[in-house]
């Protein structure tokens, strides 16, 4: 769960203004003085994420060579999962077949006997078997929060069992990377290993580490074959400004930036060459509101506020048409999700309904007058919006937020903290509503349980990092999890899924406000064959698993 977690967290931190140490450079201004080119047979990939510390371990989120993304050039997964083609069939990659058992209790890994590390050695059976019992024996190291059960290596196939259904986590059990046995066998702690000069089986080893620029340089036995990018340049900037002025002047070739005003101030550069594509999974950006504190324990209170939230303000105004627009009150994002609509909600709208959420508060005992909303005890409902400074999409969809309240009578005031400190009072719960992401997976599951599910549930006081930041209580939300995760029907699975959305619109636990994008710009001046709306072969995004496909699928401009 957890990596899901932190690869929105990368797509927020995207969004952001990042404050660092005064005297760090934006970039390596030397690092390519003279532009990439496919001649050179140089992609320049960048983010606005500060000067990075030496760090390829590729289980650690924090680590550079995943907030880079460069991780997924080095170690490669059993197959290619898409966010955003969730109900397709993953690409087979280090495994050619994966058979499940009826109940996703079992599962049979054929590995390809091609496969090989950069120093030469087999890829092996083994060394499948290896990682799965190193993220079993070190909780640390194990993101996606997966109880593993056993592991066995026969006739040259991994069998992996479970004591329960991995329905729900097939696809994070498919994407799972895989890392030398001969090497990390003898790694002490990998928990903390920074592992500085990784081996892996993909295309590029590392050649030169720098807080700024991170060099990879393509390997000649890759056991896939030779590929036509044979350099790729990380560099990371200070702030969203340093990088997209990178982009619209070609230093940087592919990237991840909010940028407010996208055309004037990266196509209109270079209209021909200069690209972006924003397309999202099953993952939301959304208003947790904490269940905990009275009076937004009320579960008529909060449905009024979401029914109230302007989502196409928020799509136009905050996130400048770049993270896709909420438009079904499910918060599920369409069109990745439309499979999952239940037939309650398939013709139902995000448009504000301020004169319905009046009526539901009515119902409930709330009291306005005045221009002042009561709960009803007698007592003002007042409400402290809070988000980092500097994350410019946030601050201002909270902004919208606050006079979207202010038409029921809700006062609301807008707050400013360190991300750091922020951090600490989301997983708290020190916070009456803030916007947050959830996780992402191949279903609305993934989203659902980060947001209500019950295991998660910490007191006040107590860190939640695994998500029900809201700290929302609900049996009936948690048991839907277990039965729509143990499932054994797509018809039970549907009745699971159809009563949390149902939770999730009558109940709001947490309020959608946009889809979580898996975007990328980029431009196609010196490379050619990105992913496109018209060919979705894997998410543009560079800190994405199938950013690998991506780097495999580029060809020089003619």
């Amino acid at each position: 769960m957890s990596a899901r977690r932190h690869t929105l967290r990368a797509a927020a931190l995207a969004t952001a203004v990042v404050a660092l140490a005064a005297g760090c450079s934006s970039a390596n201004s030397n690092h390519n003085k003279n532009g990439g080119s496919a001649a050179s047979g140089v992609l320049n990939i960048g983010k606005p994420d500060g000067p990075q510390t030496n760090n390829s371990n590729p289980f650690l989120n924090t680590s550079a060579g995943a907030t880079l993304g460069y991780r997924w050039m080095i170690y490669e997964p059993l197959a290619m999962v898409s966010q955003i083609r969730p109900a397709d069939k993953p690409d087979p990659w280090l495994a050619t077949d994966w058979k499940w058992d009826l109940n996703f209790q079992k599962v049979t890994l054929t590995i390809d006997e091609r496969a090989k590390w950069a120093d030469g050695k087999p890829l092996t059976a083994d060394d499948v078997a290896y990682t799965f019992n190193l993220l079993k024996k070190h909780p640390a190291l194990n993101a996606d929060g997966i109880q593993w059960g056993g592991v066995e290596v026969k006739d040259k196939k991994v069998i992996l069992t479970f004591n329960s259904s991995q329905y729900v986590n097939q696809n994070k059990i498919l994407q799972q990377y895989i890392v030398p046995k001969h090497i990390w066998e003898k790694v002490k702690n990998p928990e903390t290993w920074p592992n500085r000069n990784p081996v892996g089986s993909g295309p590029y080893k590392l050649k030169t580490f720098t807080p700024q620029t991170t060099t990879l340089t393509a390997t000649p036995t890759y056991w896939k074959g030779s590929t036509k990018v044979k350099e790729l340049r990380y560099s990371t900037y200070n702030d969203n400004n340093a990088a997209t002025t990178a982009l619209a002047s070609g230093k940087l070739e592919w990237s991840f930036v909010f940028m407010p005003d996208f055309k004037k101030l990266f196509i209109d550069k270079d209209p021909k060459n200069h690209k972006l594509w924003f397309p999202s999974g099953l993952g939301i950006h959304g208003l947790w509101i904490n269940t905990a504190r009275k009076p937004f324990d009320n579960a008529a209170l909060r449905k009024a506020m979401a029914m109230v939230v302007d989502r196409n303000a928020i799509y136009t105004q905050a996130e400048a048409t770049l993270y896709p627009e909420i438009t079904n009150p499910t918060g599920i994002p369409l069109p990745a999700g439309e499979s999952f609509i239940s037939d309650e909600y398939k013709k139902a709208s995000t448009k504000p309904d301020v004169d319905g959420a009046k009526q539901v508060l009515e119902k409930a005992g709330f009291t306005l007058s005045g221009g002042v909303l009561k709960d009803p005890d007698g007592k003002p409902v007042k409400l402290t919006l809070t988000d980092p400074a500097g994350w410019n999409d946030y601050i201002t969809g909270l902004s919208i937020i606050k006079d979207n309240f202010k038409k029921i009578g809700i006062d609301a005031k807008v707050k400013t903290q360190t991300a750091d400190s922020w951090n600490a009072d989301v997983a708290n719960g020190n916070f009456d509503a803030t916007l947050h992401w959830t996780n992402s997976g191949a279903t609305p599951y993934d989203m659902y349980q980060n947001i209500m599910d019950g295991a998660l549930l910490q007191p006040i006081g107590k860190p939640s990092q695994s998500g029900n930041f809201g700290r929302f209580k609900s049996t009936e939300a948690t048991e839907a999890l277990k039965d729509f995760a143990q499932a054994t029907t797509d018809t039970a699975r549907k009745q699971a899924m159809d009563t949390l959305q149902k939770i999730m619109v009558e109940q709001a636990p947490m309020i959608p406000t946009a889809a979580a994008p898996v975007g990328a710009e980029y431009s196609t001046k010196n490379w050619v064959g990105w992913p496109t709306e018209d060919n979705p072969y894997a998410d543009p995004q560079h800190t994405q698993r199938t950013s690998l496909e991506v780097v495999l699928n580029l060809k020089p401009a003619k």
